[in-house]
């Protein structure tokens, strides 16, 4: 087996990715502090071709140059908006028929492999804080929350590895591929 080359990849430029269909998928990164944590979501957004990114509370906005190190220039494909308050955000994406989704550890919550996404339904998922999670008003405005299964002592995932881990579990049931 060898290894594929860069140029082997068959990567569009960005510009095609601007016009390419998307995954009716939208990302909303509620007060997240760690400047790689939003490059690296920016970067997975990419990889699944996600609608759109907002950046809410305390989230930094591109430019900046740590955001970029990790985004890889996914900064420049993805649409992105800075909203200052995250719980208004998510009236209004409830208000166009979008159906939110926390990413949060919470009683009754929905274990990820359990939840199918409807066919013609757009979905924005919230991730939360690296500390305190997603806001409680946020969870509480939510359609559904959604909780990955862990096995291990930490219950625990970084920020960015569990929108990785949502985003392709979400894209692969959406039956994108």
């Amino acid at each position: 087996m060898r290894k594929l080359k860069n140029n082997e990849l068959g990567r569009i430029t960005v510009d095609e990715f601007k016009t390419t269909k998307k995954t009716p998928l939208i990302v909303v990164l509620d007060n997240i502090r760690s400047l790689n944590n939003i490059g690296s979501v920016f970067r997975t957004s990419d990889a699944f071709l996600i609608e759109k990114i907002y950046l809410c509370g305390i989230t930094a906005t591109p430019p900046n140059k740590d955001i970029h190190k990790t985004a890889l220039g996914a900064t420049e494909s993805v649409a992105w908006e800075y909203v200052e308050d995250t719980f208004t955000l998510v009236e209004k994406l409830k208000k166009e028929k979008v159906k939110v989704l926390a990413i949060e550890q919470a009683e009754n919550s929905t274990k990820l492999n359990n939840f199918y996404p409807k066919k013609d339904e757009k979905y924005a998922i919230v991730m939360g804080n690296e500390v305190k999670g997603v806001q409680q008003e946020v969870v509480n405005a939510s359609d559904l929350c959604i909780e990955i299964p862990q096995l291990g002592t930490k219950h625990s995932l970084n920020i960015s590895v569990t929108t990785g881990v949502v985003l392709w579990d979400l894209f692969q049931k959406m039956n994108i591929l």
